[in-house]
């Protein structure tokens, strides 16, 4: 987790960051606390706050991950900056689906993309022409 301004060509403009959560494995109530703790600290300190989450590696993932995503999302809307959520296996899909919240948690196919507000359909469509 942390800043990986390393992954961008764009400079970065205190205090806005960004912030990248990376989770492995399964995903689910016996793991959620500690992912629940990344994204608190990705939230520390003042100012517009960016955070990707990136469950590229996720190999399960359950519900309890709704309420830290969603709380990391709340306070990070509220300081005027938003939550991205990297994934391509079908599980997150799914849990995103089964709680309506497609919408809030778009799919974005990789840390960069998400930053540029590049939607994962929509990076396809691009990288095929």
């Amino acid at each position: 987790m942390g800043p990986h301004r390393d992954l961008f060509d764009e400079p970065f403009d205190e205090p806005d960051e960004l912030r990248v959560v990376r989770a492995d494995g399964e995903l689910d109530l016996t793991t959620v606390p500690a992912f629940a703790q990344d994204l608190k600290e990705a939230r520390r300190g003042t100012g517009r706050i960016f955070v990707v989450v990136d469950l590229l590696d996720v190999t399960f993932m359950d519900g309890s991950v709704l309420d830290p995503l969603s709380a990391a999302w709340e306070e990070c809307r509220g300081r005027l900056g938003w939550v991205r959520v990297v994934h391509s296996r079908p599980g997150p899909l799914l849990v995103f689906r089964a709680a309506g919240l497609v919408e809030r948690f778009p799919r974005y196919a990789s840390v960069r993309d998400a930053w540029k507000g590049v939607l994962a359909d929509r990076a396809l469509e691009r990288r095929a022409t």
